[in-house]
């Protein structure tokens, strides 16, 4: 977040939008520059840039202009560090109200959604269950699961409500993605190790990885949150893992001294895999390998297990 006030030029660069937009959100729905000096234009403070980037999200994500610049009017101030007040405005009376975005997925997404703001955890674990026996994993994720719960941190990140619904659904989808990894369990040693960056806490990506690795018959190990990059080395010695995935949520989880030390371990691993929105491609060590998406993170780790099998039986 910025600490100084910006033209509208500045702030249309910024979110990727036109300025003919920034005057029609100003217009029509009250989300204008707030900070005037006499003789000069008006420009944007940080308050003002905080909501439009709620407006463009929340619109990015299906949702009606009107209704997004009503969640961003409402959106907590930043603090002077540019955190979120903890403030919470809830204009239904509820925790978090009103409904989750999931931009365009289906009919299954939405009723999934609806279920969530029911808390209703029998629909929500049947929903779960019924697509991933039709679809699979990794369908199941990126056309149900991933656009729900991205909707549910807009709405969170809007409000700072949603937490019941978010902890509800988050133990629903882990609930369903172990059944689905239990069901198949694969053969052979575990040649894939799986593992979120140091002080990472945000797992669900990491076991959607985790189940459907084992629909496809890869074994894996699975490490969980917040491993410190020692015991991760010291893991990587241990067993000798064909490819190691490490999963950064955030930016400040995504330390690239983490990757550096898994290639300069003994037993360095063939594949390196950088998975997550934390991870920046530019900061990338040589040789770490940054997968576009659950698919592809999937037949990587498939593919460098192959190899290594195949090279051990010639």
């Amino acid at each position: 977040m910025v600490d100084e006030a910006l033209s509208a030029g500045a702030v249309a660069r910024r979110l990727g939008v036109a300025v003919t937009t920034l005057r029609t959100w100003h217009q029509r729905y009250g989300l204008g520059p707030s900070e005037h000096i006499p003789g000069h234009h008006r420009r944007y403070t940080p308050t003002d840039l905080a909501r439009l980037e709620i407006m463009r999200r929340l619109t990015a994500e299906g949702v009606s202009p009107a209704e997004a610049a009503r969640w961003a009017r409402q959106a907590p101030d930043p603090t002077p560090n540019g955190t979120v007040a903890p403030t919470r405005i809830h204009p239904t009376g509820r925790d978090g109200g009103g409904t989750i975005p999931v931009g365009r997925a289906g009919p299954a997404a939405r009723g999934l959604a609806r279920a969530a703001m029911r808390l209703d955890a029998a629909a929500i674990s049947e929903t779960i269950a019924h697509a991933l026996a039709a679809s699979g994993v990794v369908a199941t994720w990126e056309g149900l699961l991933r656009p729900v719960l991205t909707g549910i941190g807009e709405r969170h990140a809007a409000t700072a409500g949603l937490i019941d619904v978010e902890h509800l659904v988050s133990r629903c989808v882990s609930e369903a993605l172990a059944a689905a990894s239990r069901a198949k369990v694969p053969t052979g040693p575990a040649r894939i190790l799986l593992s979120c960056a140091d002080e990472e806490q945000h797992t669900l990506p990491l076991e959607a990885l985790a189940a459907a690795l084992a629909e496809a018959g890869v074994s894996y190990r699975m490490l969980g949150a917040r491993v410190p990059v020692a015991a991760l080395v010291e893991a990587v010695n241990r067993t000798g893992p064909a490819a190691v995935v490490l999963w950064s949520h955030t930016r400040a989880t995504a330390d690239p001294v983490q990757l550096s030390a898994l290639l300069a371990a003994p037993r360095r691993p063939l594949l390196v895999l950088a998975a997550g929105p934390g991870w920046r491609a530019d900061t990338l060590p040589a040789g770490v390998v940054r997968p576009v998406d659950l698919a592809e993170a999937v037949s990587l780790s498939a593919a460098v297990r192959d190899s290594l099998d195949q090279s051990r039986r010639d």
